[in-house]
């Protein structure tokens, strides 16, 4: 993006010293100590919202998550439905051609999407009651204005709050892997207050025989369920990283890509809350959880692909780009 210049800077000829006039950069210990106070501020108000974050889900653990710590076995439920989200960023990961992330990046913005879960918990639990009232559609409007656009943009700051001011942060296609990575911190604390809650309820109602067996299917449901989360936000990212290298749209760019993980994640959640009804409407005598299955598949599936082209385009296009610096390299040598 060429910077815009002021009226005086731009017919200046050079004769004369704009600092603090029309240009500015930092001379004295005002704008030394200016620059510290303004980083010291955003330091201080992400650690501010991390601390937060933290609060909030030591609450959330207390209430929910001690379970899986009671009970080994639900922790095993809990890793196992975390495998199939862990393995689609894995393959994310593994796309990014331009350079390996560092492990300290990947964790942190795997853990912020841990801890900003919380936020879309509280945000969630206030507004639902409010549509629940809301006959037919009530369900459909709250996944589509609050639910959607809530995930995905606290995994979103997941990215943009950490690993996308580091200088590993140096390709779009980062960006797909970070949102990936954050998706998959975000499923991972769902699916533990999900099972923890299925288990703790089983328990209290006295379910009969073992409780774990009420618990498998909750398990079951989220490791299908999690994938989604990981899709979402690799759209999310990809264009966050789109919009750090094309400064000049880039809040656009970034709406466009929150934009589309809201739309493929309100579709998702109105679709598997509705669908099942409308099989049964219509005298399909299908099992709602051969329902759920199939569509998540096919879902999963076709925007799985749409993401799987989008980063095989990049990976395609930079590795002919390096092929074209590596021939010209080659005849450099040679002239």
């Amino acid at each position: 993006m060429v910077r815009r210049r002021d009226p005086v800077e731009e017919h200046e000829d050079g004769s004369h010293d704009l600092y603090d006039i029309a240009t500015w950069e930092p001379r004295t210990w005002l704008d030394r100590a200016s620059i510290r106070l303004y980083r010291g501020i955003g330091r201080t108000v992400r650690g501010i919202v991390i601390l937060v974050a933290i609060f909030i889900l030591i609450a959330q653990f207390a209430l929910t998550g001690l379970a899986a710590i009671a009970n080994p076995i639900v922790g095993v439920f809990i890793l196992l439905s975390v495998v199939p989200a862990l393995g689609l960023a894995a393959y994310v990961w593994h796309t990014d051609v331009s350079m390996r992330e560092p492990l300290g990046l990947l964790v942190t913005t795997f853990l912020l999407g841990v801890l900003f879960a919380s936020f879309a918990a509280i945000l969630n639990t206030m507004a639902q009651p409010a549509f629940r009232t809301i006959p037919l559609i009530g369900m459909a409007l709250f996944f589509f204005l609050i639910v959607g656009p809530v995930e995905e943009t606290v995994k979103w700051l997941a990215i943009r709050l950490y690993a996308y001011r580091s200088d590993s942060f140096d390709a779009v296609i980062d960006g797909a892997v970070y949102g990936a990575v954050a998706g998959l911190g975000f499923a991972t604390i769902e699916n533990t207050i999900y099972i923890g809650q299925q288990y703790l309820s089983a328990l209290q109602a006295g379910t009969m025989g073992n409780p774990l067996g009420a618990t498998i299917g909750t398990a079951a449901i989220r490791s299908f369920a999690g994938p989604g989360h990981v899709i979402y936000s690799g759209f999310a990212g990809y264009y966050l990283g789109l919009a750090k290298f094309n400064r000049e749209n880039a809040g656009p760019i970034v709406v466009k890509g929150l934009l589309i993980a809201t739309l493929l994640h309100g579709t998702y959640n109105t679709a598997v809350t509705y669908l099942p009804g409308f099989v049964q409407l219509a005298g399909v005598s299908v099992s709602p959880a051969v329902v759920f299955l199939g569509f998540v598949v096919l879902y999963d599936g076709v925007f799985g692909y749409a993401l799987y082209r989008k980063l095989a385009r990049y990976r395609r296009l930079y590795l002919q780009s390096k092929r074209t610096d590596a021939e010209v390299a080659e005849a450099f040598t040679e002239d």
